[in-house]
């Protein structure tokens, strides 16, 4: 288990590979992969079972990435534990690189899912929930979905389905960032109270400061014991957060850095 000090450095070193690989790229999404990153560094920290030696491990617990434009924030992840190397992270969007464009399991160990459609991960999490409890697993399916993405139906069939299916083992990150693929979430559908959203399917829900290490820590250990129904933390995040020019501007959702800017973030991030 990792201390506050250690998530924190290690969101930081997240936070560089972000940069870099979408830099090297010419593309990518760094704005809700630096957004996503604190709450997705506390949760394989401190609560997710997985060995990073041996990724197909049967009762690991399973992270379902539903926001898969993100993947710069998983791919810098896997790095950090030793699963993808420098060259791996660095051939981010290339033919045939293990990091594609979107999350994709058939390419990269260490993911659980492929990403789509927005809309697509609380359905595929419940599937892994029930398959868990059918197996007699204590295996825990954790889902993270964007904010903009709430505005699909599909979250909320889920949603209701999880709760009819008393899927206590299923647990759902919202990465409320507000700020979408063309503008402010607001400005293209409001979707206003997620947590009301939520507990109105039953749900056990909790919102928090998505960038506060120890409130994350927190929330995300009492989602891990929570017994009574699924859970929803709702993650209140700043689209490029930690980079100055970045945070709350919707032209970073995706669009990646040049060369200055790249100087100047990570000059930031030193």
């Amino acid at each position: 288990m990792m201390s506050l000090d250690q998530l924190i450095e290690m969101s930081r070193n997240c936070r560089i590979d972000i940069l870099r690989m979408t830099h090297a790229a010419g593309a990518g999404h760094p704005g809700g992969s630096l957004s996503a990153i604190d709450a997705m560094v506390a949760l394989y920290g401190r609560v997710l079972r997985f060995d990073p030696n041996n990724t197909e491990w049967e009762d690991r617990d399973r992270f379902v990435m539903s926001k898969g434009h993100a993947s710069p924030a998983m791919y810098s992840l896997l790095h950090q534990f030793g699963i993808l190397d420098e060259s791996e992270i660095m051939s981010f969007r290339r033919m045939g690189s293990p990091c594609q464009g979107h999350v994709d399991m058939s390419w990269t160990e260490g993911v659980d899912f492929s990403a789509g459609s927005l809309g697509m991960g609380i359905s595929f999490g419940l599937g892994c929930a029930i398959a868990a409890r059918m197996d007699g697993s204590d295996r825990k399916v954790w889902v993270m979905i964007g904010d903009g993405e709430t505005q699909e139906g599909q979250v909320w069939e889920a949603a209701m389905a999880a709760s009819f299916h008393n899927a206590t083992n299923l647990k759902v990150i919202v990465d409320r960032n507000r700020i979408q693929n063309d503008d402010f979430v607001d400005i293209q559908m409001e979707i206003g109270d997620i947590a009301g959203k939520f507990n109105s399917f039953d749900w056990n829900t909790r919102e928090l400061d998505g960038h506060d290490m120890g409130e994350l820590v927190d929330a995300i250990e009492w989602a891990n014991q929570e017994s009574s129904g699924p859970v929803a933390l709702i993650a209140h995040t700043t689209k490029g957060k930690g980079i100055s020019f970045m945070e709350n501007n919707p032209a970073f959702h995706g669009k990646a850095p040049d060369d200055e800017e790249l100087s100047k973030a990570l000059e930031e991030l030193s």
